[in-house]
């Protein structure tokens, strides 16, 4: 089945994938949003849990192995031509990750460009709405994660 035009939604993950406060990103090399950034991830694979398809899509978009920490949010992307059809529809889950093998990231597979991005660093880069939103859950996440994992249980 075409992804142009489907006939029904496809499934995908994308990964906010954190390293030192930190999140990576990919420039898109395809449509839909072709030139953009984004988060890194791609289309589920029938028998593939939604996590080992966000471990395998960072692995060959950016050479770099995961561990997933959590589900951030579902996304419903919908892209409709000039005559109101739909030509591309996708159900997005968004996963919370770290790298668990450095952070040298290279471009692989879809992505025609993947870089390391500080919070400050995101706003010029005028990426999709909902990518803001599910990084900011995403950095809510990690620093809740970062400080519960930094304590220690009280005596």
């Amino acid at each position: 089945m075409s992804r142009e035009y489907p006939d029904r939604p496809f499934v995908g993950v994308g990964a906010v994938v954190m390293r030192e406060g930190r999140v990576l990103l990919a420039r898109r090399g395809k449509e839909p949003r072709k030139g953009s950034w984004s988060l890194p991830g791609g289309a589920q694979r029938l028998g593939e849990t939604v996590f080992d398809a966000a471990k395998r899509e960072i692995r060959e978009e950016t050479g770099l192995e995961i561990e997933v920490l959590g589900l951030i949010d579902v996304v419903d992307s919908i892209q409709r031509d000039d005559h109101g059809d739909v030509r591309y529809q996708y159900t997005l889950v968004d996963v919370l990750a770290q790298t668990i093998n450095g952070d040298i990231a290279a471009a692989g597979d879809d992505a025609a460009e993947v870089a390391w991005f500080s919070p400050d660093e995101l706003e010029p880069l005028e990426l999709w709405e909902e990518t803001t939103r599910i990084i900011g859950l995403g950095y809510e996440m990690w620093t809740i994660l970062q400080a519960s994992s930094s304590s220690s249980p009280s005596s």
